[in-house]
């Protein structure tokens, strides 16, 4: 008898993405704002979206959360069609905005319970919710106190305590940092860590390019009205030029050895350095470390230059980086 093979292994399956967008166009009277863009975003990451002020980041936030009709465009957010079905977007969606939306004359609690009602949970449920989501936000000792005592960085706290009481599985942070203390946007970046490793999908939009850096598994710079580029942080830095290799030597000799077998590269003969172009990538640094050990020869010091999202910015939008960042990096390998 001949064995019967097995069956083959299924195809593993694709998730859907959390949110789509197909051509998606708005205007006001004249001014066209969104000019037709793609986003497609997985389930369980953090999508930043870049753009100078009046963008129109906060334009495609209000349109995805439904706050806002669009023009055109084919529009999924959860799996359900935006424009055939936005309760059943809104009921999978949280939304924390630019400006607080805690009232400052009731308790931290009491902000809680309201959006407990809001979402219709049952008194005890609704309590229960409170009491964890203060917990975890680090509120509990506050929440007898009227919200208008909160600082910055409560306040925001409470804002996304607030929009996870129905559980929603996307959440919209439209620049939530803003205005706020580099402890408490430290805090903030722990929190959107932890929803994502809870599954949360997570769609940013921020100011502040090294928050983009340290969050987003995918990054889109929005200008003109359209993308820009779009891809990781890493990937990103690799389609500005500037990059490259710095190479330190001690010895004169090995120096003069090294410019001479990395053609290209630009030489201080003071400090007896060379910096060779180079994307950063790995294919790039082991080109330059395999030309060296055929010629027997090794360096002092390697140190590896990448622009940073504030050169990409820049150099896609030709507008400044609208507040303060960090200097681009060096990494000594």
């Amino acid at each position: 008898m001949t064995a019967t093979p097995p069956p083959a292994p299924r195809a593993a399956q694709v998730a859907t993405p959390a949110i789509t967008a197909t051509g998606l166009r708005k205007s006001y009277g004249d001014k066209v704002v969104l000019d037709g863009i793609d986003l497609s975003v997985p389930q369980g990451t953090v999508f930043s979206l870049l753009g100078p002020n009046g963008a129109g980041k906060t334009t495609v936030v209000k349109i995805l959360s439904t706050l806002v009709s669009a023009d055109a465009g084919e529009l999924r957010v959860g799996g359900h069609d935006l424009a055939a079905d936005p309760h059943a977007v809104r009921t999978a969606i949280g939304v924390t905005g630019q400006f607080s939306a805690v009232d400052g004359l009731i308790t931290g609690e009491e902000n809680m319970l309201l959006m407990a009602d809001l979402h219709h949970l049952s008194r005890r449920e609704g309590r229960r919710v409170t009491a964890e989501l203060l917990e975890r936000f680090d509120l509990v000792e506050a929440a007898k106190k009227p919200a208008s005592g909160y600082s910055g960085g409560m306040k925001r706290r409470l804002d996304i305590a607030m929009t996870l009481v129905g559980g929603p599985r996307i959440i919209f942070l439209d620049e939530p940092t803003t205005g706020l203390d580099p402890r408490s946007r430290h805090t903030m970046w722990g929190i959107v860590r932890e929803l994502v490793s809870d599954g949360v999908t997570v769609f940013l939009t921020t100011q502040y390019l090294e928050e983009a850096d340290e969050l987003a598994d995918r990054i889109a710079v929005l200008h003109g009205g359209r993308i820009a580029a779009e891809g990781s942080a890493d990937e990103l830095k690799r389609i500005v030029p500037g990059g490259h290799v710095r190479l330190r030597f001690t010895d004169p000799a090995a120096y003069r050895s090294a410019a001479g077998a990395l053609r290209g590269g630009v030489g201080d003969d003071e400090a007896l350095s060379l910096q060779i172009p180079s994307d950063g990538g790995q294919r790039d640094l082991r080109s330059v470390l395999d030309r060296l050990d055929a010629a027997g020869i090794e360096a002092d010091e390697l140190t590896v230059h990448t622009p940073d999202l504030d050169d990409v910015f820049f150099a896609l939008t030709g507008a400044p980086v609208a507040a303060p960042t960090h200097q681009p990096k060096e990494t000594v390998r």
